[in-house]
């Protein structure tokens, strides 16, 4: 394998339909750093083909009954991160995705190079949100409520938004060890509520669903309130 084959980003796609897997395998075909891979009808047919991918194009709507969050489990366990594609018109089968811990959504409607974009975001471990997803997970029934203290908010929004500890503490006057074990007392409380965050995108997530942070695409002003007062 050459030096720029290596640097690729090997993209699988899940759809039973074909045609919207001609249209990736031809948006994909312009971009020399991605190429798709592999392609089936199901995430059991595509793992069997047992091809080196780094990230598959998941549709929400299977025709082998299979559930969203199951199939994003199971290919998360085969070491692959998933990006739902799909037309956003079903926000349940959206928030399973989500729960299971997809790395983002863009729609089918998306313009070319929003989805090349969130490929490449998703494959540096970077959240690929959208509106589509913002509305599905805020009508969630099943997220339980995490109370946070003000100072473990502040945390949480500034990590989340992209700070490092040491940024944060910086910002809060406290050290970086402090908000590190700010961060451990964050995990634990979603943990409890069975809402885990493993990842840096699973902070941010959370921050999204709680109101700490706006939606994407929002008005920073609709945030649910800045948080004041003393650590609890």
């Amino acid at each position: 394998m050459t030096a720029g084959e290596s640097s690729r980003i090997r993209v699988g796609m899940v759809d039973d339909h074909p045609s919207p897997v001609w249209g990736i395998e031809r948006i994909l075909g312009d971009q020399p750093d991605l190429e798709l891979v592999g392609s089936a009808a199901t995430v059991a047919a595509l793992l069997e083909q047992q091809i080196p991918m780094d990230l598959v194009l998941l549709d929400l709507r299977l025709g082998d009954g299979t559930t969203p969050g199951e199939n994003v489990t199971r290919l998360t366990g085969a070491g692959i991160g998933t990006i739902v594609y799909t037309s956003g018109e079903h926000p349940a089968l959206l928030r399973s995705a989500a729960r299971a811990g997809t790395l983002g959504v863009v729609l089918k409607s998306a313009t070319e190079r929003e989805i090349v974009e969130a490929i490449r975001a998703a494959a540096d471990g970077r959240e690929v949100l959208t509106t589509e997803w913002a509305a599905a997970i805020d009508g969630d029934p099943e997220l339980a409520a995490v109370d946070l203290s003000p100072q473990l908010q502040r945390v949480l929004t500034l990590y989340a938004s992209g700070e490092t500890s040491a940024g944060v503490g910086a910002a809060l006057g406290v050290t970086a060890e402090t908000v590190n074990e700010y961060l451990k007392r964050i995990r634990h409380k979603y943990a409890a509520a069975g809402r885990p965050t493993r990842t840096k995108l699973d902070l941010f997530k959370r921050a999204v669903e709680d109101g700490w942070l706006p939606a994407p695409g929002a008005d920073p002003s609709s945030r649910s309130g800045d948080p004041g007062g003393d650590l609890r």
